[in-house]
């Protein structure tokens, strides 16, 4: 079977991982595995081709800020990845992410429904059925059609126009016709499917998957020590929280500080601000790091792992805490509160006074490491996912 893998990125982001980890685990034997993405640094493997260039991704982001449309410029990075397709031929492709100002979406998918090539299409966030939002949040004008959007000016955003109805309608008619088959990493967007106007597709669910043996495992006392002299952190326990620009506000990191104010018993470290700020003296705040080596450590370090983003697809953080043995606390919004069964992780209304409680209730509950991380092992190993795909390419293309 030849399958090609379309994303954003390639090893560089979340997505980015999954792909090549499908890439690495599927390429066997008569199997050969390609990736196809446009953004990011060169990676030179066999079968592994940027397609995207940075000049037109530029221009594409340019142009969507200004005319209000997304998604449908890069007309020469999009014949470059046509141009490849037909060249590599695939069985079945696999897409991931269409969005980031890189590919234009209508010529793609129209190449690919006249070559009548079946696809997996796997759903981290709700752009392909909304107007424009990867997160539509409380608003529901996506259920009919969009419109009059109240985050406009949010990524990908406009400065002057809104053309979401356009752009809703637009992507129903591409996808008309398409033979493809979603798969969401959470159960809770698999349902914002079926409320879109997808809801006659076939859904999968199949969680995204880590690597749990080279990286995320619990880390020995003497590295963990090591962090601890080096922050000159104390002998209370840690809370840790990591995200990407952690403080945006959908990213719950002044949640966190405003937690850390109420619980000087505790220290709160944020992993993913560059904010050159003082805070009070039981928070460390660390800038964010490519390092996934010192991340394993920082998540083997805590003694509880916090997240406050209001809402998430199936963040990546929660796996990566688990399999080093930390358990979680979180809001109970999106997909987040599967990431952890109890009592491993406790997900609760996004007020102070909830996650105070939480907290303190996790942090009195005597789970061992090697308990916790055996639910990762067992959940989101990236072997576990791999196989998973595989079995849904097999069955996809009817072999």
């Amino acid at each position: 079977m030849r399958t090609l893998l379309i994303d954003v990125n390639c090893k560089g982001s979340s997505t980015g991982k999954i792909v090549y980890d499908l890439y690495s685990a599927l390429n066997s034997g008569s199997d050969v595995v390609g990736i196809c993405y446009g953004r990011g640094v060169p990676v030179k493997e066999p079968n592994i081709f940027k397609f995207g260039l940075d000049w037109e991704t530029a221009l594409h982001a340019g142009l969507s800020r200004i005319t209000g449309y997304n998604g449908g410029f890069s007309f020469f990075s999009t014949k470059r990845l046509i141009d490849y397709i037909e060249k590599f031929k695939p069985d079945i492709i696999h897409i991931h992410e269409l969005h980031a100002y890189f590919v234009n979406i209508k010529p793609l998918i129209e190449y690919i429904k006249k070559k009548k090539i079946p696809v997996v299409w796997t759903f981290h966030c709700e752009y392909m059925y909304t107007g424009k939002c990867g997160y539509a949040y409380e608003c529901d004008g996506w259920k009919k059609s969009c419109g009059n959007c109240p985050a406009v000016r949010e990524y990908p955003k406009s400065m002057f126009f809104d053309h979401t109805r356009y752009m809703f309608r637009k992507k129903k008619n591409i996808l008309n016709g398409l033979d493809f088959t979603i798969v969401t990493p959470s159960s809770w967007l698999a349902d914002r499917v079926k409320q879109s106007f997808l809801k006659d597709r076939v859904v999968n669910v199949i969680h995204n998957g880590i690597d749990t043996e080279s990286i995320f495992y619990p880390r020995s006392k003497a590295e963990t020590d090591t962090l601890k002299s080096r922050y000159m952190l104390n002998g209370r326990k840690i809370v840790l929280a990591v995200a990407p620009n952690i403080m945006e506000e959908r990213k719950g990191g002044r949640l966190v500080l405003k937690i850390a104010e109420k619980m000087k018993n505790l220290q709160f470290v944020l992993v993913g601000s560059d904010e050159d700020a003082k805070y009070s003296d039981n928070v460390l705040m660390i800038k964010r790091t490519k390092n996934q080596d010192e991340l394993a450590k920082w998540y083997s370090l805590a003694n509880l792992f916090l997240i406050c983003s209001n809402k998430e697809n199936f963040p990546t953080t929660c796996l990566e805490a688990l399999a080093c043995g930390t358990p979680i606390v979180g809001i109970d919004a999106g997909g987040t509160k599967e990431t952890a069964p109890n009592p491993y992780g406790r997900f609760v209304g996004a007020t102070e006074e909830e996650l105070q409680k939480a907290i303190s209730e996790q942090l009195n509950l005597d789970n061992s490491s090697e308990e916790i991380r055996s639910v990762a092992e067992k959940l989101y190993s990236k072997q576990v996912m791999c196989e998973a795909y595989k079995r849904l390419y097999t069955e996809v293309c009817g072999l």
